[in-house]
C-alpha cells in the first residue's frame, strides 16, 4: 500500500499530503519535548532530562521522517529508542508517541508482522526493566514492580495496535472504492468510445455506399444523359451534407456537457421513409411495412432500430445483387421486431455483409437488451431480424399493416 496522492487530486491537496510526514514529525517532536518536560515535574524518582534524554526524545521523530519508504526499519528503530529511553531512567511522558505513529505506519503499509513483533518486544523489554534487570545496571533508581501498571501497559499496546489495524482496514477500503470508481470510469469511457465508433461506422458506411453508387451512375451517364447525371450528383451532395451533419453531431459529444445542443434530433423510425428514398436513389426499391399498433420508443431504442435498418439496407446495396428489400416493423408482440429481407442473390462479397456492420448491429441490440438473428432466409437471400424490448411508452398513431 502506498500513501502517494493520486494524480487526479488538486495540486494543493497533493502538496499537503507530500509535506505531511515532515509536519507530523515536527508535531510529534514538539509534543514529546514539551509533554515530557511537564510530566517530569511530577516524577521525582526519575532522572531529570539531560542532553542524552533530549537526544532520545528527538531521535524518534527524526526516524518518523522515513516511515513511508522504510516502515520496518522505522518501527524497529523507534522501539529501540523508546526502550533505551526507559532503560536510562528518564521520566515517563509522551515519549511513546513516536512508537504509536511508527506502529500505525507499519501496519497501514502492510508490515503487520513487524509491527506486532516490535510491540511484543517493547512489552517484554518493559517487563525485564521492571522485574529482572539488576539495579546496578540502571542509571536511575528502579521503579517498584507493579503488576497493575504492567497490565495497563499491555492494554494500552493492544489498544494502539487495534487502532492501527482499523486505520489499515479503512485505508484498504478507501483504496478499493477508488479502484472500483476508476475501473467504472474507464469502462464508461470504453463504452462511450464503442458507441461513437458504431455511430460513425453506420453513418459513414451508409452515406459512402450511397455516394459510391451515385458516383458510378454519374460517370456512366455524364456524356450520354447529362440530366440524369446531374440528378446523381445532387443526390451525392445531399448525402454528403447529411453525413457531415450527423458526424458533427456525434463528435460534438466529445466536448462535454458545455457543448452546444445538437441542431437536429437523433434519427429514429420516423425517418424510415427518408431512408427508403435514399436507398431508391441508389437503385434499391425498399418496401416498409408495419404490423400491430406502434408504440413510442425511448430515444436510444428508437435510434437503435433506425441504425439496424440503415445498416441492413447498406449491406444490401453493397453486397447483394437484389434491387429490392423489405422492411417489417412488428409491434404485435411484447416488444418490437425489426426484420429486413434481402431476396438475393449475393453480389460482390458476402450477402448481408461480413465485416464490422453485423458486429455493430449485435452490439447495439445487446446493449438494448434484445437479440439479433442474421443469416440466409428460407427461399434464398438474407434476413436480419432484431427483437427489441419495449418497456413503457404509450401508443402512437400508426398506419399498421401496409406499406408506408
Amino acid at each position: 500500500m502506498t500513501d502517494e496522492p493520486p494524480p487526479w487530486q488538486p495540486p494543493w491537496v497533493r502538496a499537503a499530503k507530500a509535506g505531511w510526514p515532515v509536519a507530523s514529525s515536527v508535531l510529534v517532536a514538539v509534543a514529546q519535548l514539551a509533554g515530557t518536560g511537564a510530566a517530569a515535574r511530577h516524577q521525582g524518582g526519575r532522572l531529570p532530562l539531560d542532553a542524552l534524554g533530549y537526544l532520545l526524545l528527538l531521535l524518534g521523530p527524526v526516524l518518523l521522517l522515513f516511515r513511508q519508504r522504510r516502515p520496518v526499519a522505522v518501527v524497529v528503530g523507534t522501539t529501540v529508542v523508546t526502550v533505551a529511553y526507559l532503560l536510562a531512567g528518564y521520566p515517563y511522558g509522551p515519549v511513546f508517541l513516536s512508537l504509536v505513529v511508527a506502529f500505525c505506519a507499519a501496519v497501514k503499509r502492510g508490515h503487520r508482522r513487524a509491527a506486532w513483533a516490535c510491540a511484543g518486544a517493547f512489552y517484554a523489554a518493559h517487563l525485564l526493566i521492571s522485574f529482572a534487570v539488576p539495579q546496578d545496571w540502571l542509571r536511575g533508581p528502579a521503579a517498584r514492580p507493579n503488576g497493575w501498571q504492567e497490565l495497563g501497559i499491555a492494554a494500552w499496546l493492544l489498544l494502539v495496535m487495534a487502532v492501527a489495524e482499523i486505520l489499515r482496514f479503512r485505508a484498504e477500503r478507501m483504496e478499493a472504492v477508488r479502484a472500483a470508481a476508476e475501473q467504472a470510469r474507464r469502462r464508461r469511457a470504453d463504452e462511450e468510445r464503442l458507441r461513437m465508433a458504431r455511430e460513425l461506422h453506420d453513418i459513414l458506411a451508409h452515406s459512402i455506399s450511397l455516394i459510391h453508387v451515385q458516383a458510378g451512375v454519374a460517370l456512366e451517364l455524364l456524356d450520354t444523359r447529362p440530366e440524369q447525371a446531374r440528378t446523381a450528383l445532387t443526390t451525392i451532395k445531399a448525402a454528403s451534407k447529411e453525413a457531415l451533419g450527423e458526424v458533427r453531431q456525434v463528435l460534438g459529444t466529445l466536448r462535454g456537457p458545455d457543448a452546444a445542443a445538437p441542431r437536429s434530433p437523433a434519427p429514429g423510425l420516423d425517418r424510415l421513409d427518408e431512408l427508403a428514398e435514399q436507398a431508391r436513389q441508389a437503385g434499391l426499391a425498399v418496401s416498409v411495412q408495419s404490423r400491430g399498433r406502434a408504440r413510442s420508443l425511448p430515444a436510444g431504442l428508437d435510434l437503435t432500430a433506425f441504425r439496424i435498418v440503415q445498416e441492413a439496407l447498406t449491406n444490401v446495396i453493397r453486397h447483394s445483387a437484389a434491387r429490392s428489400a423489405d422492411v417489417l416493423l412488428d409491434w404485435s408482440g411484447e416488444g418490437l421486431a425489426v426484420r429486413i429481407d434481402d431476396p438475393g442473390p449475393a453480389g460482390a462479397g458476402e450477402p448481408g455483409g461480413s465485416g464490422s456492420g453485423l458486429i455493430g448491429m449485435r452490439e447495439r441490440v445487446a446493449a438494448a437488451g434484445g437479440t439479433l438473428e442474421a443469416g440466409p432466409r428460407p427461399g434464398g437471400g438474407f434476413r436480419v431480424l432484431a427483437r427489441l424490448p419495449t418497456h413503457g411508452g404509450g401508443p402512437q398513431d400508426s398506419t399498421g399493416g401496409g406499406p408506408r
